[in-house]
């Protein structure tokens, strides 16, 4: 899904007549890694890889867990084909959102302050921030919960003791971002293994979940399509589309040279694919595992991560495979998801507080601030409910039906700036990556309102 460019495009030319909104996005690792002069594709591949896979985090973070496995426990196979759509949508969104990067040198929040009004940019940066808090209080959740059931910590503590994860980040950013990169996709291996393994030892009916990639007309009943909303609200993830637009400019490159733009764009999307195709078979494994041990079985006993957790180590609910091994590798899995989530989570806080407001303050306090934010409302609902795991789980929940609903306020902004001839000159998308871009916009704009309404209505 790349774009062929002639000769006369001026790379970066949005950036140098806009000009930036506060500097470079995250100067500290802008064009830090260097890329071979040699054209073969896979030193190529292999160079350009790394961005794809911080963006892939956002789509297997805590929040699929708990919507996915869900989903899989209580409608079957029935919602493979939203994970399906989803995961398409996330490849279109995640193409535009670097290419935006790459092309304009500013990132999503940056390009935003910088097209827009003041009153309509404040409006987006306030919806930003709110599902920056809904993404990491998925993250801030997975990781507490995992810390209780494999070490057991106290929820509360758990939850304090995730803010100290900024400083694991500031170090790791210190030693260079291959290194980053390098932990991420060691972490996406530790869930793929977890779950690959756990998926074959529940024999799923493949039959049915390979049918079920075709939408079924049960998806639009109430329970189903709030359901498929939260996948969608956490599969398709608002702060991916700024934190891609951002990393996708840590590689070293001539940008005044046609040919090196052209290659950028095109590898970065190769390593965003690639990378989100393994995203997608994360989030299938965790609907199949829900679907092939606990469909037909009591829901209510399978709404938290402890619940799960206990599940599949309870002969009545997992069957003969059950045992407290898959409980720990569980567990396990939920621990390396709760930590990719905070890397990527932590950057993206700063590019929207670097783009949006353009606060100078040092790196460290930045983060600190952009993981307090997060930190606070789960701390105060683990306070309110006595560290109740069902509390926490119905916040997240509901965290990720709101992702979906804030999701257009990312999605139409990068459609709009992505389009425009003016921004992005001959890498202006093509009109059929417009058209699917403005009906993935609409359709799930449509949705959410019909979400919307549905809940107010049920408080009358």
């Amino acid at each position: 899904m790349t774009d062929n460019v002639s000769t006369k495009e001026r790379p970066g030319q949005a950036a140098a007549d806009t000009g930036y909104a506060n500097g470079p996005s995250l100067e500290e690792i802008n064009g830090t890694v260097a890329i071979p002069k040699e054209k073969g594709f896979f030193k190529n591949l292999l160079a350009f890889s790394g961005p794809g896979a911080l963006v892939a985090v956002g789509y297997m973070d805590p929040g699929n867990w708990v919507t996915s496995i869900g989903g899989g426990a209580k409608y079957g196979y029935l919602l493979m084909s939203v994970i399906l759509i989803s995961s398409l949508i996330a490849m279109l969104l995640q193409y535009m959102a670097a290419k935006l990067g790459i092309v304009t040198q500013m990132d999503l929040a940056q390009a935003t302050r910088a097209h827009t009004t003041k009153k309509v940019g404040f409006v987006l940066w306030v919806m930003t921030e709110l599902a920056i808090m809904a993404t990491d209080i998925a993250e801030v959740i997975g990781g507490a919960i995992a810390l209780q059931l494999l070490f057991g910590i106290p929820l509360i503590i758990g939850v304090a003791l995730t803010v100290f994860d900024v400083l694991l980040l500031l170090l790791l950013t210190k030693l260079g971002f291959r290194k980053i990169e390098a932990i991420v996709v060691c972490l996406i291996t530790v869930i793929l293994v977890v779950f690959a393994y756990e998926v074959v030892i529940a024999q799923p009916n493949m039959g049915q979940a390979m049918a079920n990639f075709i939408p079924q007309p049960q998806i639009v009943h109430p329970g189903q399509l709030t359901m498929a909303l939260g996948i969608v609200g956490a599969t398709v993830m608002p702060h991916n589309l700024y934190l891609h637009s951002s990393i996708a400019q840590t590689r070293k490159f001539d940008r005044n040279d046609p040919a090196e733009m052209r290659r950028a764009v095109k590898f970065t999307t190769w390593d965003s694919n690639i990378q989100l195709v393994g995203a997608f078979v994360i989030n299938c494994l965790l609907l199949l595992l829900g679907a092939a041990l606990f469909f037909g079985k009591d829901a209510d006993q399978l709404g938290t991560f402890s619940q799960l957790y206990n599940a599949l180590q309870d002969n009545h609910l997992a069957g003969a495979v059950a045992s407290p091994f898959l409980s720990t590798l569980f567990a396990t899995a939920l621990l390396a998801s709760g930590q990719n989530s905070t890397i990527t989570g932590t950057l993206t806080g700063q590019v929207i507080m670097e783009g949006f407001i353009n606060l100078k303050i040092p790196m460290w306090v930045r983060r600190l601030v952009t993981r307090l934010l997060s930190v606070a409302p789960v701390i105060i609902c683990t306070l309110i409910y006595g560290g109740s795991e069902q509390a926490l789980d119905r916040l997240l929940v509901n965290s990720q039906v709101f992702l979906s609903i804030a999701l257009p306020f990312s999605m139409i902004p990068l459609t709009i700036f992505t389009s425009s001839k003016k921004i992005m000159g001959d890498y202006a998308n093509k009109p059929w990556v417009t058209v699917l871009a403005w009906t993935s916009s609409i359709v799930l704009t449509i949705l959410n309102l019909q979400i919307i309404w549905g809940t107010v209505a049920d408080l009358f």
